[in-house]
């Protein structure tokens, strides 16, 4: 399976991208895992609704341009679907099961993602309704994933 994190703004802090970078190679015996980053729109502390859409819009054409045409797209959003750690295992084994071979998750930016790239996802998944540093979400994300692999497995790493 071909794992692709498309995500708004660049990593900086180091102890976030030990813990992806471990979560990463965890992931090798699984699947293939890219991370691909895209710019965040520079964007003033206080903005007009307008001038958020606009941000969330540029933002998404650059997601969307990162996104392959057969895809199955999964979006991180607050008012997403809740799934259980066996949940999400069981969507995922179902996707390569049934030859969805390209799953992409999608974590937006500090203001979310626009009405386009919601659009194009095939599952709103949210982790809560709190709301989390995207950044965070990463490596949350990652480590869901490999708990999904080794749920899959029967591995004991879940318990």
């Amino acid at each position: 399976m071909n794992i692709t994190l498309v995500t708004v703004g660049k990593l900086k802090e180091k102890y976030l991208k030990q813990g992806i970078d471990e979560y990463k190679k965890r992931l090798g015996a699984y699947a293939k895992v890219n991370i691909v980053e895209v710019a965040d729109e520079k964007a003033p502390e206080t903005m007009s609704e307008a001038e958020m859409e606009e941000v969330k819009r540029k933002e998404g054409e650059r997601i969307l341009a990162q996104i392959h045409p057969d895809a199955f797209v999964i979006t991180l959003e607050i008012e997403g679907k809740m799934l259980s750690s066996e949940q999400l295992a069981k969507n995922l084994d179902e996707l390569a099961t049934y030859g969805k071979s390209k799953v992409v998750f999608v974590i937006g930016g500090s203001l979310g993602i626009s009405e386009d790239v919601r659009k194009r996802s095939d599952l709103a998944l949210s982790f809560s309704k709190m709301t989390f540093p995207h950044q965070l979400m990463r490596l949350v994300l990652l480590e869901q994933i490999y708990r999904s692999f080794r749920i899959i497995r029967g591995a004991p790493y879940h318990k």
